[in-house]
């Protein structure tokens, strides 16, 4: 099964702190580096490296022309990356902590609001039933997306990062998989304890495999009475920036592949483990063969 990732791409650009700002305060970054991202490209480059046939789809600007050429390079088919002429590519300015690892996102959204149905439609138009969807939301008409995939006949894995309100309206139980840390969790199912928003999440979404993220506590999955738990590997974390973006496309790539749920998740908390050591986005990412 091919996986199309229809989603963001962004330029990262990247603030080392000692501390995450704070409301009023000027602190000066004792680093800075660029690296490409988005939340789409994470995810369709964590696919690509964990062995999955994978297309991406979604806008960019002029200025965001070298996005597309570090999918190419990963293998990812971009013949349905466009470029619009007058508006500029997404931005995302994050902190990261000299310490402790956390960071903090502002996001431009840029391009990736400026994808329309029609766009959606043509794309749309050359997948069907042997191909996954990934979204997020981070890209427009993404209800409109979800639909159109299902009456296509795509199956839909969505990561409704980041949450706002409005996702509560979407077309959700037209969703195959819903993978969310805890929260976006928290936002769909108004419970804070995991076993309590996994039982709350099943009965919104009685048919939808359901894959909550804990971070450094591991995963917890449920499909269909079946419940299983995966621990996190420790580590020493250096930047946790694309560690969801990761596991997710682990994850999926072990799905579409015909792994079982289990092995999915160890695969995918194993690459989320080796992602936190290293900075950046994209370039955090491993390859299936550093796994061991």
């Amino acid at each position: 099964m091919n996986i199309l990732c229809y989603g963001s791409l962004n330029i990262d650009c990247v603030y080392k702190v000692p501390h995450i700002v704070r409301p009023g305060e000027t602190i000066a970054s004792c680093e800075y580096s660029e690296f490409p991202g988005g939340k789409g490209a994470n995810q369709a480059v964590a696919a690509a490296r964990a062995g999955a046939a994978v297309f991406h789809a979604g806008k960019i600007g002029r200025d965001g022309i070298a996005l597309r050429d570090v999918l190419a390079a990963e293998g990812i088919d971009v013949a349905n990356v466009a470029v619009d002429q007058k508006i500029h590519t997404g931005r995302a300015i994050i902190q990261v902590e000299t310490g402790g690892a956390e960071n903090a996102i502002v996001l431009f959204p840029g391009t990736n609001q400026a994808i329309g149905k029609a766009d959606i439609d043509t794309v749309l138009a050359k997948f069907g039933n042997d191909t996954m969807l990934i979204l997020q939301n981070e890209i427009s008409h993404v209800p409109y997306l979800i639909e159109k995939a299902k009456k296509s006949g795509l199956k839909i894995c969505f990561n409704p990062a980041p949450f706002n309100p409005e996702i509560k309206g979407y077309p959700l139980k037209m969703l195959d998989i819903i993978i969310l840390n805890e929260i976006e969790a928290e936002g769909l199912s108004g419970e804070s304890d995991p076993q309590k928003i996994i039982l709350k999440l099943s009965k919104i979404l009685p048919e939808t495999e359901i894959v909550l993220t804990l971070g450094a506590k591991g995963a917890l999955y449920y499909y269909l009475g079946e419940s299983l738990s995966v621990p996190a590997e420790k580590v020493k974390a250096v930047d946790t920036t694309a560690a969801g973006d990761t596991f997710i496309g682990y994850l999926i790539a072990g799905r579409t592949a015909g792994l079982s749920a289990g092995q999915s998740l160890k695969n995918a908390c194993r690459a989320a483990a080796i992602t936190v050591t290293r900075p950046g986005a994209i370039p955090s990412i491993p390859f299936a063969a550093e796994l061991g």
